[in-house]
């Protein structure tokens, strides 16, 4: 018997408020300040937690905690933290990861005021508990910073990205150990590398050394760099962003391990309105505020139409875009003890759902996200889809995406109250996945699980539109190149010429519209 999908139902969120209240000394100037001991605790333990903290001054300003890690507008703390403030009202917010309840509040600083105040932190769901183990690719904060950043916001997985063709890290020493564990079940790699050409960034994971990256512009092509560099080094290729203009010539040179479709571009408070260098959507069908995001999504589901099946990542970009780390991450499931090599065995394997808000446990016919379900020619495959949510967002409601269009779409108190998904059927090859999404006006706030694959007859399926849409993909790409050298020129177009015969073999076995 499968177990019928579940939901957490959680206690409604409360603001924590605590005024201040301090003598005021006769003679005291209006530039005198006061200082507050600020304890934020586990509610289980009782014990001094990392967090991150939003602190806003009088005139709402930012106010950047000294001796702690800052940026964009949040600290790091360890738990304990001595606020020396000048006088006046202010406001914070206190946030752990996606696993723990937020606490907001206020306070006011007056004259010589000295005190202490205790702030609980309630963890709702432990994902880790169940084997759910969290991870950012995209990290670009000081090494320094690290792990006290990865312990304020709960995460276990982290690529600190430390040199890029741009400024490289190459006349730096490399650290002895680039792979760094702590705290039993986290673990940060300090040589995760970015480079970028034009129209096109990818980032490399688990290098032992910095690589000699290209220099940024058309040449030399970067497909050729890719390829070169996992003749000399065991490298993980990651997409940032799914709308690179090579991504269809990295695609078909073998290139691309994992594909992020949420990434920088998806941020805390707004999601861009634009897509810089890369191929632009389509406005009218994927208009603002969400059109970025989900454009990145339909290109992401059109490559799984083509029958290839790479799986989404995550990253944060904190240290470029504003996003705190491991806004943006990717939950992979591990049987047993938490270790990196399974971590990333298990997102080879396409056990993961993406997220910045909603937190999904699925399970279809006791399978995890990345099985494959087999069935012979001719036959029927049914799935029942169970999906168990934990969550501090308000969720509006949940699709279930099947070959690339939306099957079901449900809203979420109605499934509240049914408390099931309906079930799928197959009589031809395929894939599905479930995104559960918030209505939030500026930005795009999500959970989305990885792809399930459905093979009857033994063949993927390989959607004849899907593939086309690479095919023209590719040449526009091409027709964009200016490169002066005559055989530089050649050699960059030969990639492009060599996936346009890669997506037209691959066209040549469709056997869906």
């Amino acid at each position: 018997m499968f177990a019928e999908p579940s939901i957490r139902r959680l206690p409604p969120f409360r603001c924590t408020t605590f005024a201040l209240i301090a003598l005021a000394l006769m003679g005291q100037t209006s530039q005198a300040a006061g200082q507050l001991e600020l304890i934020v605790v586990d509610t289980a333990t009782g014990a001094p937690i990392p967090c991150r903290i939003h602190l806003t001054g009088p005139k709402k300003n930012v106010r950047n905690i000294p001796k702690t890690p800052f940026w964009h507008d949040h600290n790091a703390i360890s738990g304990k933290v001595l606020l020396r403030l000048p006088n006046g009202n202010y406001e914070f917010l206190i946030e752990r990861g996606l696993e723990y309840l937020w606490r907001k509040g206020h306070f006011t600083i007056e004259n010589l005021a000295d005190d202490s105040q205790r702030v609980e932190l309630r963890r709702f769901v432990d994902m880790s508990a169940e084997g759910w183990y969290s991870g950012d690719l995209d990290v670009r904060r000081p090494a320094a910073d690290v792990e006290l950043l990865m312990l304020a916001d709960d995460l276990h997985v982290a690529q600190v990205v430390s040199w890029t063709n741009d400024k490289s890290a190459r006349g730096n020493k490399p650290p002895e150990e680039p792979l760094v564990c702590f705290d039993g079940n986290r673990c940060y790699h300090l040589l995760a590398g970015a480079i970028a050409k034009s129209g096109t960034e990818v980032l490399l994971f688990n290098l032992t050394d910095p690589l000699d990256p290209p220099a940024a512009g058309e040449y030399p092509p970067l497909a050729k760099f890719l390829l070169q560099a996992r003749e000399s080094a065991d490298v993980w290729i990651d997409a940032d962003r799914p709308y690179w203009w090579d991504l269809p010539v990295l695609i078909a040179a073998g290139q691309v391990d994992s594909i992020q479709v949420a990434g920088g571009n998806i941020r805390r408070e707004e999601t861009i309105k634009h897509e810089s260098d890369g191929r632009p959507r389509d406005r009218l069908r994927y208009p603002d505020p969400w059109g970025n995001a989900r454009w990145g999504q339909h290109i992401y589901y059109q490559l799984l139409e083509a029958g290839l099946r790479v799986p989404p990542t995550a990253g944060s970009g904190s240290g470029e875009a504003p996003n705190p780390i491991g806004y943006n991450r990717v939950y992979v499931r591990l049987d047993g003890e938490f270790s990196g090599e399974k971590w990333w065995e298990g997102l080879r394997a396409g056990r993961v759902f993406v997220t910045n808000g909603p937190l999904l446990k699925p399970s279809v016919n006791g399978q995890l996200p990345g099985h494959v379900f087999r069935g012979d020619e001719g036959s029927t495959i049914e799935l029942e889809i169970g999906l168990t949510f934990s969550t501090r967002d308000p969720i509006s409601y949940l699709e279930i995406v099947k070959n690339g269009q939306v099957e079901h779409s449900i809203p979420f108190a109605q499934y509240a109250k049914g408390g099931r998904l309906p079930d799928l059927k197959f009589d031809a090859s395929g894939w599905f996945l479930v995104r559960a999404v918030t209505d939030l006006p500026n930005t795009y706030r999500f959970a989305m699980t990885g792809p399930y694959y459905v093979e009857i007859g033994g063949k993927p399926r390989i959607s004849r539109a899907a593939v086309q849409f690479f095919i023209d993909w590719v040449y526009q790409r091409a027709a964009a190149i200016e490169i002066a050298d005559p055989q530089q020129k050649r050699e960059v177009l030969d990639w492009h010429r060599r996936a346009r015969d890669f997506w037209r073999e691959l066209l040549s076995r469709a056997n869906a519209d």
